[in-house]
């Protein structure tokens, strides 16, 4: 039983999984309420956990490469048909983010762990309507420590050690300071939750050169982190594109918990259709319920009684009130 059970349960979420609500509102009340939604420049968080011994060079890096992706983000959201219009607010990212912020936090979260951001309503509620938006997306990229496993290129070795990584993080909210959508998500079915780029690496290489049994957690160079920022993905031809591979995979996911159909929100629930019910047989209750028939049934009267058969002999007469004297009497 309880495996049958477990199996229905699976094959539910399976059906289900595509019409789940990934915001953090009913998806009807989104749609309804967000129609022109504003993207900030996407944010380098300064203060948050980048250990590079380079930090002023790669913070100068990412905010480089953030300005060569953001329009192609934006191209994205539009693609989408959920919003009436899409902008980008542009303006400088450094002071945005020191006029907004108010605190950070530092989550872990169903095993994800990435930072939270909390901002100024005052400050936030002048941004969007200073605008004319309903509600505008935040993007912040900033450093974090955790433990993880990185596997050698070969797939021969691999080493778990803490790792210093750059990820990013977004949130919509509108002018009351309501987190409307947030990515990382938690309501997807399978949690998921990559960096944009590990800042650290084993030195396998190394340790085998001098058989070490242990790899020194090394940190990428500026170059090399250059390198890996600007890599062009490829297309099913294996074609170079002119969007990065590290930012596409990012957008890609966050446009995959975006998504969903509007006039499908604003469609009435269908009814089932019911087959007629019969006048004649009523409905069979359950045995041992107490549910009884929908439509009043009376029973057929019982059948009429055949008629005798004709026969020659006199029908008896019913005894009269004359009365017959006793034989030798007289009256």
């Amino acid at each position: 039983m309880k495996s049958l059970l477990l199996v229905c349960t699976l094959i539910l979420a399976a059906l289900t999984g595509c019409s789940q609500n990934h915001f953090n509102v009913p998806t009807e009340n989104f749609a309804s309420k967000v129609k022109s939604l504003g993207v900030a420049p996407i944010i380098v968080d300064r203060g948050s956990d980048i250990r590079h011994p380079k930090k002023e060079q790669l913070v100068a890096l990412v905010t480089e490469t953030n300005r060569r992706n953001e329009q192609q983000f934006v191209r994205k959201l539009k693609s989408t048909g959920n919003f009436y219009t899409v902008v980008f607010l542009d303006g400088d990212s450094e002071s945005l983010f020191d006029r907004l912020f108010f605190r950070r936090e530092t989550r872990d979260d169903a095993t994800i762990q990435y930072n939270k951001y909390f901002w100024k309503n005052d400050e936030l509620k002048n941004y969007i309507q200073k605008n004319n938006l309903d509600a505008v997306m935040l993007v912040v990229i900033g450093g974090l420590t955790k433990r993880d496993k990185v596997t050698s290129v070969a797939q021969m070795k691999s080493m778990t050690s803490d790792y210093n990584h750059l990820i990013l993080t977004a949130q919509i909210l509108d002018v009351n300071g309501t987190i409307l959508w947030e990515y990382p998500n938690f309501r997807q079915r399978i949690l998921s939750y990559e960096p944009i780029i590990n800042l650290e690496y084993p030195d396998f290489s190394e340790a085998e050169a001098n058989l070490s049994p242990s790899a020194n957690v090394k940190f990428r160079t500026i170059e090399g982190i250059r390198r890996i920022l600007e890599q062009k993905r490829k297309d099913m031809l294996l074609r170079e594109t002119r969007e990065s591979d590290a930012y596409g995979k990012q957008f890609e996911e966050i446009l995959s918990l975006l998504k969903y159909d509007p006039e499908k929100e604003k469609a009435p629930p269908q009814k089932s259709a019911e087959m007629p019910r019969s006048p004649i047989m009523p409905e069979q209750p359950v045995r041992g319920s107490d549910v009884r028939p929908a439509v009043d049934y009376q029973p057929p009267a019982p059948p009429k009684p055949p008629a005798p058969p004709a026969t020659d002999t006199p029908a008896k007469l019913p005894p009269s009130d004359e009365v017959v004297p006793a034989r030798g009497s007289t009256l």
